[in-house]
């Protein structure tokens, strides 16, 4: 055999024994791979159901029985493991081998309090109740990625944690689940989101401050009530309330850094019944969010002098409620740097440089930001705008729509981030068989 033959035969041999995943990262293709394979009818099928069988039946936080209870069945028939119940529905499972290193993949199950208005086949069957941010597509899209890396699980030398979260809109379930032990050994974790502005096969994320940290105040302004025609015999909260909401507004454009972006916006007022009764009290609340903790905690400390202080000049009482049982405080969502440049090659192989896009910080909060708190963490936005179709409404509208076909490319993203960053780990921190933790 000539020089040329031995060395044609030789390269077309290695190419055929070259493995999915390499020892520096996954290979060129396997991005490509894994999208294909999420994008077969049969799976993409799949998933769409998933989803339109959650979206039929919506659970609020803490709630979530029967789609924790989908994903479970769905896990078994797969044969991937898991533990269950964390944060009172909360399901973890994990594929590969059981041990180090531990990369989590993250999706949220919770529906809001709030009427479908969209008129389909799928539309909500619980009154009162939707899936209005698109937590029915992140479960679908993670157990479809659990489909991909379970056909590849013999690849897969650590660790891929899937997480279901409950309770991410108000209810901070990713700290319950963070509290009840379940990513004790995690290394870092990964999430999404869908977003109706951006096209499809487009994603968009930073490094550094992502979202805003975000908490809740309300408030009750006690004064005296009386006739509207003798003000002077009453004491009158509305005033005092009106005053108040004023007040707050200075907070950050008199107070703030102008380069440190905060807000405060009052969106609950609630008082007097009648056109001629001054009321004996009025209860207002809202939001406040900043994107470091020392500007949120700086907020929190003037809103409640702000209501007690103007309450007291019109002579009446204020007690304040930051609601921290019910509705937590958000830290800031901080994406890790290194993921982000993680993220950025990943996607860049799947979906085209050019597909990945750096993206403004949000005022808007998420519940992510507790993940990474005790790891590093990283979320992006997916995009599922179709030119040829409708404009999309945005998160927490009762007109809110899903883009069906933004399924297999969260699946598969979901996959190619977390084989990809435990190769990374292996690479820089390479563990001895008997070093390595047992099973999460």
């Amino acid at each position: 055999m000539s020089l040329f033959n031995w060395v044609s035969f030789i390269l077309l041999f290695l190419h055929f024994l070259t493995p999915i995943f390499s020892s520096t990262g996954l290979s060129s293709d396997v991005s490509s791979k894994f999208l294909d394979y999420a994008k077969k009818d049969e799976i993409f099928d799949w998933m769409v159901g998933l989803r339109r069988r959650i979206h039929e039946n919506p659970e609020l936080g803490y709630e979530e029985i029967e789609t924790s209870k989908v994903i479970r069945d769905e896990l078994g028939k797969m044969g991937v493991k898991y533990k269950y119940p964390f944060a009172v529905t909360g399901v973890v499972g994990f594929i590969g081998t059981g041990k180090s290193p531990f990369v989590a993949l993250r999706a949220d199950m919770d529906a809001l309090p709030m009427q479908e208005m969209v008129e389909w086949e799928h539309k909500s069957k619980v009154p009162g109740k939707m899936h209005a941010c698109g937590h029915d597509a992140h479960v679908a899209m993670l157990l479809g990625a659990a489909k991909i890396l379970q056909e590849h699980q013999e690849e897969i030398k650590g660790t891929v944690v899937l997480v279901f979260q409950p309770a991410e809109e108000g209810g901070g379930g990713a700290k319950q689940i963070i509290d009840a032990g379940a990513l004790e050994n995690v290394q870092a974790i990964f999430g999404l989101h869908v977003d109706s502005r951006l096209p499809i096969g487009q994603v968009a994320s930073r490094a550094g401050p992502l979202l805003a940290g975000s908490g809740f105040f309300d408030a009750v302004i006690s004064g005296k009530g009386g006739h509207a025609a003798i003000p002077q015999h009453s004491i009158d909260p509305i005033l005092a309330a009106s005053n108040v909401i004023v007040s707050l507004q200075h907070l950050v454009s008199r107070e703030a850094d102008p380069l440190d972006s905060q807000v405060v916006t009052v969106a609950k007022f609630q008082g007097g019944g009648a056109f001629n009764v001054i009321p004996d009290s009025v209860s207002l609340g809202g939001t406040f969010r900043a994107f470091s903790k020392e500007s949120f905690k700086q907020l929190r400390q003037r809103i409640e002098e702000v209501i007690t202080g103007q309450a007291s000049v019109q002579r009446c009482k204020a007690a304040v409620n930051f609601l921290e049982n019910e509705k937590p405080f958000f830290p800031p969502t901080i994406n890790d740097k290194k993921l982000h440049e993680h993220f950025t090659t990943i996607a860049g192989d799947m979906l085209g440089t050019d597909k990945v896009k750096d993206m403004q910080p949000l005022m808007g909060s998420e519940d992510f930001s507790f993940y990474q708190e005790i790891m590093p963490g990283y979320i992006f936005f997916i995009g599922m705008q179709n030119e040829t179709h409708k404009q999309l409404q945005s998160a927490h509208s009762p007109h809110f729509e899903i883009n069906e076909d933004v399924l297999p490319y969260g699946a598969a993203l979901h996959a190619s981030m977390a084989t990809g960053y435990i190769l990374k780990l292996q690479e820089e921190h390479p563990l001895s068989e008997e070093k390595q933790h047992d099973e999460l």
